[in-house]
């Protein structure tokens, strides 16, 4: 098992980035939490970490509904690149959309694990993290 687990959440909602962080921060293991204001912050920072797996994230949750690089095209560019990434990465599809034309896209992306409407639950944010923690 891993020591650290790296999250990253990428989200243009303050306060939801917020929200999730201090729930986060709530959970008792150790973590690495990164916030990104749009899709293409984290796919720069992804590549610029490539050869760097202490820093990769563990987990990605994804909003959909961003400025710059929405959460599909963030997902367009990481399938580019995924062969270059060293570790699996679990990416979350996190948005307040209820259309079913996003769920069925992001459920077509083998490489979403989940699609999860906003708000995100604290219980269900634990259930997540845990799995993930016990997994590394």
């Amino acid at each position: 098992m891993r020591n650290v687990l790296n999250i990253c959440i990428v989200d243009d909602d303050e306060i939801y980035k917020f929200t999730v962080v201090k729930t986060l921060e709530a959970l008792d293991f150790d973590k690495n939490i990164k916030a990104f204001a749009d899709g293409e912050e984290a796919f720069d920072f992804l590549i610029n970490n490539l050869n760097n797996e202490l820093e990769l994230p563990d987990v990605i949750f994804l909003d959909i509904n961003m400025p710059i690089m929405d959460g599909f095209e963030f997902m367009e560019e990481y399938i580019k690149i995924k062969p270059k990434v060293g570790k699996k990465i679990t990416i979350y599809m996190v948005s307040s959309s209820v259309d079913p034309v996003d769920i069925e896209k992001a459920k077509n992306i083998s490489e979403i694990s989940d699609y999860i409407i906003k708000p995100i639950k604290p219980g269900e944010l634990r259930a997540i993290i845990t799995n993930l923690y016990s997994d590394n």
